[in-house]
Parts: structure tokens; C-alpha cells; sequence
């Protein structure tokens, strides 16, 4: 866990104890929180993600059948800003096709360029839409985030509204919700329709893989994780409020392996 959260828990468990609430429920509600990292535009601190554009890639890479999103330096998240097998350094590309019919499982949507690796600008051609507004994010915040349910939902106006009970109410008051960002980097996702990393476990079989032991292992619920998601905001003005989440099985993301990254695309 970042340093960063380590200091918003120490505030939340003092605002927590200061109103009373149970110690034993404070902590629950901190174990089921899940670290991410929010990344919008700004210049707070090093640029960490370069959205839109053209993708740099390696010469003899293959050419993208989707625009390109967003590069990702890995060397530049926080250490243990996520609970994720993120690579230490090199560069996560992402791509994405802005239409809800583009949901599945899609390999080369996700691509990884080691660290060192020669590349060069290469524009995606012939594909729908045009290349999206090149911007730098370098604001960046660790947060926790919770399962839809205990955050709270999108009203009818398809605006967020906070749960109300005691311990989000402790929380928003020490430490308060995240701002506003473009791209969120692990963590629980927020949900418009349907939940991304559970559309990925009911609409893919079951793996088995073997264990450290060489044993079979069946495939958990915890294995496939958000990996990213990008609010597209006017970027894709056909989507009201769109989403792009791609989730990935722990084990794929540990190995490197982007062949089966689940890609479900939303709006509010």
C-alpha cells in the first residue's frame, strides 16, 4: 500500500474513533477497499500517462485495429499504489474501439513495451474514430475504492451519490472522494450498467491452470481484476458519459500476457 494511503487511513481511523464508530468496523470497511491510482491532466507532478495521439511503438510491432488511448509509464505509479502485478517500468499501451458492440474478449488491446525499447510515433489509420485528443495526465492521486454497492450509485440524472452511512460519511470528511479523472488504474470499477469484471468471469470459461504445486487449479473469482478504465468525456461524444474498462486475469497481468483482456464498453 502507497505511502500516500497509509496517511488518508490514519486520518480516516482518527475521524472514525472521533465519532464514535467501532474500531472493528472501521477496519472492515478499510479491508474491503481496493488501492488505485486516478490520473487526470495537470502538471502536479511527473507525466505519468500521454493519452491520445499517436501510440509510440516498436518498429516491428503489428499495426493496431483500434485507436490508440493511453500509454502508461510504470515507472512512474507509486509503488504499491495498486494491488496489481504491474510491471516496474516499461510502458502499457491501450487501445479501444468507442462503440458498446465492442465488448469481449479482445487480444492486442492491451500491448506492453519494455523498458529500452526503441519506438516511434506511428499513426492509426483507416480506423474509426480519428486519433483522440493528444493530452498529458501528470496529476495523480492513491485512493482506495469500494465495491459499487458500498460507494453508493448514479442517480437518475447519472450523477454519483455518495452511500450514506456513518463510515462514508467518516471517510468523505477526513479524506474525501476522489476527484475528477480521466484514467483509473486498478481498483474496484465504477459501474453504469453492468459490472465489467463480472461481464469478464460469466462471459469467458473457467480456467485451469496449474498451481506453484503443479496441481490443477480452477480458476477464483478474484482472478479477473480491472486493469484500467478511461472516461472518454468528449473524446467520444456517441457515448453519453462513456466508459472503457479493460479487465484482465491476475495471472495474465503477472505474466505479461495480453491475449485475453476483456474489454466492455459502457455509458451512463
Amino acid at each position: 500500500m502507497g505511502e500516500e494511503t497509509v496517511g488518508l487511513l490514519s486520518r480516516f481511523r482518527a475521524e472514525a474513533a472521533a465519532r464514535g464508530l467501532p474500531s472493528g468496523e472501521a477496519e472492515e470497511w478499510i479491508r474491503t477497499g481496493r488501492p488505485a491510482v486516478y490520473v487526470a491532466e495537470g502538471s502536479q507532478g511527473p507525466v505519468a500517462v500521454r493519452l491520445g495521439g499517436d501510440p509510440m511503438l516498436p518498429d516491428d510491432a503489428p499495426t493496431p485495429y483500434a485507436q490508440f488511448v493511453a500509454a502508461v509509464d510504470c515507472a512512474l505509479l507509486p509503488p504499491d499504489a495498486t494491488d496489481l502485478p504491474l510491471p516496474a517500468d516499461g510502458h502499457l499501451l491501450f487501445f479501444a474501439s468507442p462503440d458498446v458492440a465492442s465488448t469481449g474478449v479482445m487480444p492486442d488491446l492491451v500491448r506492453y513495451v519494455p523498458a529500452g525499447t526503441p519506438t516511434t510515433a506511428r499513426p492509426v489509420k483507416d480506423i474509426w474514430p480519428e486519433a483522440y485528443q493528444p493530452r498529458l495526465l501528470g496529476t495523480l492521486w492513491q485512493q482506495l475504492s469500494w465495491p459499487h454497492d458500498e460507494e453508493g450509485g448514479y442517480d437518475e440524472k447519472g450523477d454519483w451519490v455518495d452511500r450514506p452511512n456513518e463510515l462514508a460519511a467518516a471517510w468523505s470528511h477526513a479524506v474525501g472522494w476522489r476527484p475528477d479523472w480521466t484514467l483509473q488504474i486498478g481498483g474496484y470499477p465504477i459501474i453504469a450498467n453492468w459490472d465489467p469484471v463480472e461481464a469478464a468471469r460469466d462471459a469467458t470459461p473457467a480456467r485451469h491452470d496449474p498451481g506453484q504445486d503443479g496441481a490443477q487449479r480452477t480458476e477464483g473469482a478474484d482472478d479477473w481484476v480491472l486493469l484500467a478504465t478511461w472516461q472518454c468525456g468528449e473524446d467520444v461524444e456517441e457515448l453519453d458519459h462513456g466508459l472503457v474498462h479493460w479487465v484482465i486475469r491476475r495471472q495474465d497481468l503477472a505474466a505479461l500476457r495480453f491475449n485475453e483482456v476483456y474489454v466492455y464498453v459502457d455509458m451512463i
